[in-house]
């Protein structure tokens, strides 16, 4: 397999200024997202829910996710951030990472420098990511250029989007044709070689045809020595009305993303004043061989969603989502230091995974009368299935081990000097399995089939309900085929019947004000390659339980300015975590095995007429309540810091110009459960300034690491950390044609 750079085609290169010299749009007005739309004449007609947020400011009032309803926030018994589109621009968000940086209880991971990997409340996910409401699972980096808002849900969230998300998930929601006229184009560049185009073209076609084209094309080096991203996209979407109640939105999107895969820097392997750090190199320096280092994905993805209104206040809506997943990784990467810090080891492998989702919803909502109450109810259909295959090959060093491969060094791990940096070493890559243990080689297929309901209920105008039951019938079958697995033994089952359900109870003293009670549950099956790695039981097919009690309160001081406070526990059961001593290994934990207690705090919207902002407060204890393997109960989630904080401001001297500052804490957390590298905690300042230029030029100015701060801003293992990067300056021009 080639591991030569893609970068961005001519073809794509090409649909981007095509994008951006389209004609004009004839003048239709716009519907934005969250407001009302009509399917049919807007006199004759009730009206329908259109997903989505007004296009300005940082304060979010409604969601058409959280409940599959459109409902305020507000009466969401539930602790919910919303990532505005307004946030998007200011703030130059571009990943999953970045959305997440403002998000109270919601952090980032390494994912070993091919993935999103998200930290929610506590626990680390790389398939808690959903588009439009439907599953997103493989482990790929998202980008931004397509998307209208990001939603974080926290606590379990299975009656809606069914298995998984135990401490929270992210749902992205794209921007789609709504006959509304846009004609956007920016252009960022920037240090480290920031190098970036995007564009978003929309217009109606007719009263009843509307369409919209989004485009990314990025070509971009990086602070970290030889480590490069180049990326691009295309999401069309075509709206019409097929009658007077019916609305059909179809979207494709194709996506590219080639990356240097970058494991970071390795730890001290001798503790200092009681713990391990990572070692003090510069922040450029790649441990491993970049150019041996890839990770790439190619996404093809088809949506489908269909609105039918029968008036009466009842809306049938299906959604079909095929998504076709490429996705591959190599990487030559540091793993432990000898004592005297003198030497680092370096491994090898390369992971290719493809799969295949197909995902149809299908949601009935209607309202009714019983006696006093009022119900706003919810019934659906899922179903799923999941063709997934991976091949795991290890990399192997062929003795005499070339230079710079030091004394000591195996066919699986080359000795280096510490300081020898970006080495080029000759690699085999081969599947490494022997006696049924080992890389991966298998082939799943994952079935589902979920019943849910959901009832609002309004007991009166100061007490409402949401009770909801969701029962998913979850299926795998996989077929291991490492070296050392008898013929008969190659066939693995697992069968779950779940019942998840979510109860929650808000208290409104008067209007703008809510007070909360909820309980969720949700369970995370064994599949995939988890199925390999445990030793055939009972309990080896049980499904990880996970519970979550939460009071909140939420505040809409104004308008356009919200408050929220949300306390909760998180119980985790019949865990599966990884063994600290063996890679690659499973270890069952019967019972509970790790609780999360902690309290958010969220402050979002304008506090005068020229000044937003957007300022979130976490306090976590996040802990094992048993002992994995020889590492005791007691110890710290990974990468949870005790309490986290941050605050953005943009303050609009004038019509043209702002100024926008941004603060970012954390406490000090560990590498990994084992507690014993410690990330040091770090305040870091970002800026921005804004220009407007006319009512179709604007620029912008966003600057990270003001004061150029030196920290680490996550990490995979305890051997594999990102230093966070030093003071960068990227410049935006935006254009409105």
């Amino acid at each position: 397999m080639s591991l030569k750079r893609h970068a961005p085609t001519p073809l794509a290169t090409a649909l981007l200024v095509a994008l951006a010299v389209a004609p004009p749009a004839t003048a239709v007005e716009p519907v934005y997202a969250g407001t009302t739309a009509y399917i049919g004449d807007a006199t004759s007609l009730d009206p329908v829910e259109v997903e989505g947020v007004q296009p300005d400011g940082y304060d979010v009032k409604r969601s058409s996710t959280a409940t599959k309803t459109d409902m305020p926030l507000l009466d969401v018994p539930q602790a919910v951030t919303v990532v505005s589109q307004q946030q998007i621009r200011d703030q130059a968000i571009q990943s999953m990472a970045d959305a997440v940086r403002y998000v109270p209880g919601v952090g980032a991971a390494q994912g070993e420098g091919n993935r999103d990997t998200l930290v929610f409340r506590g626990n680390t996910s790389t398939a808690d990511l959903f588009i439009d409401g439907m599953r997103d699972d493989v482990q790929y980096y998202r980008d931004t250029y397509n998307i209208e808002r990001i939603e974080a849900f926290k606590g379990p969230n299975a009656m809606i989007f069914g298995r998984g998300s135990p401490g929270g998930l992210l749902n992205r929601v794209t921007k789609v044709a709504d006959w509304g006229e846009v004609r956007s184009v920016g252009l960022q560049v920037g240090s480290f070689g920031k190098r970036r185009v995007t564009a978003d073209v929309g217009q109606p076609v007719s009263e009843d045809v509307a369409f919209r084209v989004t485009g990314v094309v990025e070509d971009s080096d990086s602070y970290r020595d030889d480590v490069t991203l180049a990326s691009e996209g295309l999401n069309p979407t075509l709206s019409f009305r097929a009658g007077e109640r019916t609305r059909v939105t179809l979207g494709y999107e194709y996506f590219h993303n080639d990356r240097t895969a970058d494991r970071g820097i390795p730890s001290y392997n001798l503790p200092f004043e009681g713990t391990r750090y990572p070692v003090e190199v510069d922040r450029d320096t790649f441990f491993g061989d970049p150019d041996a280092s890839e990770a790439w994905v190619r996404v093809n993805a088809f949506n489908a969603l269909v609105e039918h209104e029968f008036g009466q206040d009842m809306l049938l809506r299906n959604r079909t989502r095929y998504a076709d997943y490429d996705k591959f990784y190599q990487n030559v990467f540091p793993g432990n230091v000898n004592n005297a810090a003198t030497t680092v080891g370096l491994s090898a492998y390369n992971n290719a995974t493809g799969r295949q989702n197909l995902f149809n919803q299908t949601d009935l909502l209607f309202s009714a009368s019983t006696g006093t109450l009022e119900h706003r109810i919810v019934t659906g259909l899922e179903f799923g299935r999941q063709d997934t295959t991976n091949l795991r090959n290890t990399g192997f060093f062929t003795a005499p081990f070339p230079s710079p491969c030091l004394a000591g060094s195996s066919t699986t791990n080359c000795i280096v000097p510490l300081g020898a940096a970006n080495v080029s070493l000759p690699i085999t890559y081969r599947n490494g399995s022997a006696n049924g243990a080992g890389d991966a080689d298998n082939d799943g297929v994952t079935r589902l089939a979920a019943l849910y309901a959901q009832d609002q209920i309004e007991f009166s105008p100061n007490w409402q309900a949401v009770v909801g039951l969701r029962h998913d019938r979850f299926e795998v079958d996989l077929t291991d085929r490492r070296n050392g697995v008898p013929a008969g033994d190659r066939e693995l089952e697992s069968s779950d019947g779940l019942w998840s359900p979510r109860v929650g109870l808000v208290y409104k003293p008067i209007e703008s004000v809510s007070a909360y009670a909820s309980y969720g549950v949700t369970y995370l099956p064994r599949s995939g390659e988890q199925l390999a790695s445990l030793a055939p039981n009972a309990q080896t097919l049980d499904p990880e339980e996970f519970v979550n009690y939460e009071i909140g309160a939420k505040w809409d001081l104004r308008d356009d300015l919200s408050a929220t406070i949300a306390v909760y526990r998180l119980d985790r059961g019949n865990a599966a975590v990884a063994d600290p001593l063996v890679p690659g290994q499973l270890i069952l934990l019967d019972g509970d095995s790790q609780r999360v207690e902690g309290v958010e705090v969220s402050l979002a919207g304008r506090i005068t007429g020229q000044w937003s902002v957007i300022a979130s407060y976490a306090h976590q204890d996040a802990r094992t309540t048993q002992a994995v393997g020889t590492t005791p109960e007691g110890r710290v989630l990974a990468q949870t810091p005790r309490n986290t904080a941050s605050v953005w401001n943009r303050y609009e001297f004038s019509d043209d110009w702002s100024l926008g500052l941004g603060a970012i804490h954390r406490d000090e957390s560990f590498a990994s459960i084992s507690n014993a590298v410690t990330l040091k905690g770090y305040t870091r300042i970002d800026g921005a300034v804004y220009y407007t230029v006319n009512e179709r030029l604007s620029l912008q100015l966003n600057v990270e690491n003001l004061f150029d701060k030196d920290y680490v801003v996550f990490a995979h293992s305890d051997t594999n950390i990102s230093p966070g990067s030093p003071r960068a300056a990227y410049l935006s021009v935006n254009v409105n044609l």
